[in-house]
């Protein structure tokens, strides 16, 4: 398999130039809207894309490890993509000078629960989790293309979570966990299928059936 050709263009491209830049230059929105990540695809380009996706038993987790998906990499210097995404989704950030949040208010659309003031109390959830993303393509990948996915700010591969709802699901995929807030089940779903299409990663069809099911009756 070619490791996620759409992606790799795309994040690469544009990642440290325009999209960056627009990041660190939003202002924080009027009101404490409910901010979610960026580039999540229509219903329709979604259900096109999902239906492009390769059907395959997943792979083993054996040799993975997290070491082998370098993330929080310095993305726009010296901000890291956990210190993008943190500034990108959140309120009235204030950072210090390594662009460290120090104050903010960010949104969890898993539980549809806020978090005030203290940073480390928001996790950066990777949407197709590293072990997931093994299992289904990226073993093949290279160190670096493997960094690229782990530390995708421009796409819908990283949302605030909080700690409980990001352990809660783990390394699951759709059939096996779903958030707690069902009024974003649509676009979970959604930006968990253009995530596996933007990087090639092959889909179950159990998991491939759950998605299918709650695009028909939450989009």
């Amino acid at each position: 398999m070619t490791p996620f050709p759409r992606a790799v263009s795309r994040v690469i491209a544009t990642a440290a130039a325009a999209t960056l830049a627009a990041v660190l230059g939003w202002a924080a929105p009027a009101s404490a809207d409910h901010v979610l990540p960026p580039n999540i695809p229509s219903t329709s380009a979604a259900q096109t894309q999902l239906n492009s996706l390769t059907v395959a038993a997943k792979g083993p987790q054996t040799g993975y490890d997290r070491s082998l998906f370098p993330h929080w990499n310095v993305v726009d210097s010296p901000c890291t993509a956990r210190q993008v995404v943190l500034l990108r989704d959140g309120h009235d950030v204030v950072t210090n000078n390594d662009c460290q949040p120090t104050s903010g208010s960010w949104y969890s659309a898993f539980d549809d629960s806020w978090v005030y003031d203290v940073p480390s109390n928001i996790s950066v959830d990777h949407q197709v989790p590293l072990s997931e993303a093994w299992k289904t393509g990226a073993a093949d990948w290279t160190t670096s293309q493997r960094a690229d996915f782990a530390n995708d700010v421009t796409s819908s591969q990283l949302w605030l979570a909080t700690p409980s709802s990001n352990g809660s699901k783990g390394d699951k995929d759709p059939s096996q966990w779903m958030p707690t807030n069902t009024a974003v089940h649509c676009d979970y779903v959604k930006s968990w299928i253009n995530v596996k299409y933007e990087y090639d990663l092959t889909v179950t069809s159990t998991e491939k059936s759950s998605v299918q099911g709650t695009i028909d009756s939450a989009c």
